[in-house]
């Protein structure tokens, strides 16, 4: 798949989170549940495909993209190992206090897939240019 279509597949992938995320805001909290665990589960997956697709990849680049893989895998697990600690010993005095913490580690991720986004619309623009180059200078 060219990089441009994977940009396109990413938007509307990114677009299926958004709807799912409002439409967890009036489902059940136990649907909510179920479905942050069907999530969970798929991004697991997908890290684990990432992980694999980076081990067959030519060297250069990675080693910086696998330094941001390994510092964002590090920040999921200690976001996960914290709500697994938090929701265990949850109290109702300090529930709205976790919701805002778990509220901002998720604008954190947003913000980091922000970030993934624009590097890698730089990355497909800065791929076309190169292709434009090596065809100009194949005539």
């Amino acid at each position: 798949m060219a990089a441009s279509d994977r940009l396109a597949d990413l938007a509307k992938r990114a677009k299926v989170a958004e709807d799912r995320v409002a439409a967890a805001k009036t489902q059940a909290r136990a649907d909510v549940e179920a479905q942050a665990g069907k999530v969970r589960e798929a991004a697991q997956r997908k890290a684990e495909e990432f992980r694999a697709q980076r081990a067959t990849a030519a060297a250069g680049g990675q080693q910086r993209w696998d330094e941001v893989r390994s510092s964002w895998s590090e920040h999921v697990a200690r976001v996960r190992q914290d709500m697994a600690g938090k929701k265990a010993q949850m109290q109702s005095e300090n529930a709205q206090i976790r919701a805002d913490v778990a509220e901002d580690d998720a604008v954190a991720a947003v913000d980091f897939a922000g970030a993934a986004l624009e590097e890698a619309e730089y990355a497909v623009l800065n791929a076309t240019l190169a292709r434009r180059d090596a065809d100009v200078a194949a005539t």
